[in-house]
């Protein structure tokens, strides 16, 4: 591994990461406020729930709504899990990383910026908060286009993949998560309208709407979007395809530019692989989806742990 990219390989993941939380947040918030327009506005406390946030959440806040979760979430500079917070952080990660990244990619990264650090109060409103959503989702998604199309294929592009793919992974699961644990509704309301539009909401904003039509046949059940979200070989968002393809790319990593290093990684990624393969949802699901849905997670956090420990570590 070249000096350069040892230097640099932290600052590619963490920009990858970034840029995808910052989509996958707007995500979620889109969710939790079609959920919480349809119940009340009671659903807002999942979201600082499935982030681990609750302790710093509290201090600043009494009560999780409509209100407060938004404003944490998207322009509070102290919360470090913000979308502004994690905007900032991948522009500093993206200066640091001229001489790798493309020309466009820093003037579309250069341009969000700007752009976010305008937002004021009123944007994340109840009534502004969807469309500011869509617009978040949008940029983030040229941000993409833009990489796909002028990012170099070298090894800072394996890298910028890899920490893109676990960072997916990793937000498929907590917006799985957010409907069917923290927000499961009543016994009574399964299977109804509410219920469904629920589903089909999450389905939009994972991006899978359209694709689970054709999986489905227009059936959405619950045990349907999990399995689709999980274990879907087709679909870009599953947690499957994600370890799959970070799978391939640290096997490239290792062969096609011989770097050594990752293979506990690689280890950790066939265990994760298997329990998404030699097992049907319904055993998930019986032997509790959330419980499942948080070893994933932790078995996401090792792998990113040995990842950094093999190739980001200044040699």
């Amino acid at each position: 591994m070249s000096d350069l990219l040892s230097r640099n390989a932290d600052s590619i993941i963490w920009l990858a990461r970034y840029m995808e939380r910052i989509e996958n947040l707007a995500r979620i918030l889109g969710v939790a406020e079609t959920f919480a327009r349809d119940r009340a506005g009671r659903n807002w406390l999942p979201v600082v729930q499935i982030n681990a946030d609750e302790e710093r959440f509290f201090k600043r806040h009494r009560v999780a709504d409509a209100g407060t979760v938004p404003h944490f979430y998207i322009l509070d500079q102290d919360n470090p899990n913000s979308i502004i917070s994690s905007m900032r952080a991948a522009r500093e990660n993206a200066r640091s990383l001229r001489p790798l990244i493309s020309t466009e990619m820093w003037r579309q990264i250069n341009r969000m910026s700007t752009w976010m650090g305008g937002l004021s109060v009123n944007a994340v409103s109840q009534a502004n908060l969807s469309a500011l959503c869509t617009e978040i989702k949008e940029a983030c998604q040229l941000h993409g286009g833009i990489t796909e199309g002028t990012f170099y294929r070298d090894q800072a592009h394996y890298f910028y993949m890899l920490g893109k793919s676990l960072e997916r992974a990793d937000q498929t699961t907590r917006l799985l998560d957010i409907k069917y644990h923290t927000l499961l509704p009543r016994a009574e309301d399964v299977g109804s309208a509410l219920d469904v539009s629920h589903w089909n909401a999450l389905l939009r904003a994972a991006a899978g709407y359209q694709a689970s039509r054709r999986v489905f046949a227009g059936t959405i059940t619950p045990r349907n979007v999990a399995a689709f979200m999980l274990f879907s070989d087709s679909f870009p968002r599953s947690v499957i395809l994600c370890v799959r393809q970070m799978d391939w790319l640290l096997t490239q990593l290792r062969t096609r530019y011989h770097l050594r290093g990752g293979a506990r990684a690689l280890e950790l990624l066939d265990e994760l692989r298997a329990a998404l393969t030699d097992q049907t949802i319904d055993a998930v699901i019986n032997r509790g989806l959330h419980e499942f849905i948080d070893w994933v997670q932790q078995h996401l956090m090792l792998i990113f742990g040995e990842i950094r420990e093999a190739f980001c570590q200044s040699r």
